[in-house]
């Protein structure tokens, strides 16, 4: 999806804050490519655990899955709107998590890059549970994209109205009821109330996208999905890309 399009498409859903948007699947990202390594051999998981089962937040407040001493730190930049990061979760979720973290030779840290209202709701409500539901919550939403865009369109003025409530306390709440999303996300586990007492904590939505702002100015995020492995930006956005990458640097 170009740049225009999704300006074209969202233009009715932009909340009244400074968000930094950024285009999905921007073709400008930089960086020195994938490292070269030797394989690096698997490392054993704490007694009666998979690394794929160990779950902690970040303090740049990202969701990282695997083992915290991972040779290979693999970070996502991506956006719950983007349906690059959607087409990624699809061909990259089991394969990266079932061969690569749970190998703990990667780790994969999950942050997201807020490009609208819409994008941010989604952002707080797949941390309205626990750390472990995270990532499910997320691919739970990048699975049913296409369905989730056509019921914003087709209820577009009531979501606009919401997006333009000044009351923040309930702003994101009549955003989540508007779009469908409240019943999305409880028949996934996230209650009616549990997500309504979610969405109102206060300065929850502007830490979200404060960080999203800074750190995407700061390291040169400028589209979706973007990815660093240790610390270096790669120029893949796709897990056909990704994957050599990783078995460059040594996860094979």
């Amino acid at each position: 999806m170009t740049k225009l399009l999704r300006r074209a498409t969202f233009a009715a859903l932009i909340v009244p804050m400074t968000l930094g948007l950024a285009a999905c699947g921007s073709k400008d990202a930089t960086g020195s490519g994938a490292e070269k390594g030797e394989k690096i051999a698997a490392i054993a998981a704490p007694a009666g655990k998979q690394w794929s089962e160990i779950i902690a937040v970040t303090p740049e407040d990202g969701y990282r899955m695997g083992n915290p001493d991972a040779p290979l730190k693999l970070i996502e930049y991506a956006s719950l709107t983007c349906p690059h990061c959607a087409d990624f979760s699809e061909k990259a979720g089991a394969k990266l998590r079932d061969q690569y973290v749970t190998s703990g030779v990667v780790s994969y840290e999950l942050r997201n890059q807020v490009h609208d209202g819409l994008d941010l709701t989604m952002a707080m409500l797949v941390r309205c549970g626990t750390p472990e539901n995270y990532f499910a919550l997320s691919e739970q939403v990048w699975g049913n994209l296409t369905t989730i865009i056509q019921g914003v369109q087709t209820n577009g003025a009531k979501v606009d109205a919401a997006m333009k409530q000044s009351d923040q306390a309930s702003r994101y709440k009549a955003i989540a009821d508007a779009a469908g999303l409240t019943e999305f996300f409880a028949a996934r586990g996230i209650s009616r109330d549990q997500a309504g007492t979610c969405l109102a904590k206060p300065g929850f939505a502007e830490g979200i996208a404060e960080r999203s702002n800074k750190q995407s100015q700061e390291l040169g995020v400028d589209g979706t999905p973007t990815f660093f492995l240790n610390g270096r930006k790669l120029e893949e956005q796709t897990w056909e890309g990704l994957e050599p990458a990783l078995q460059a640097a040594g996860a094979r």
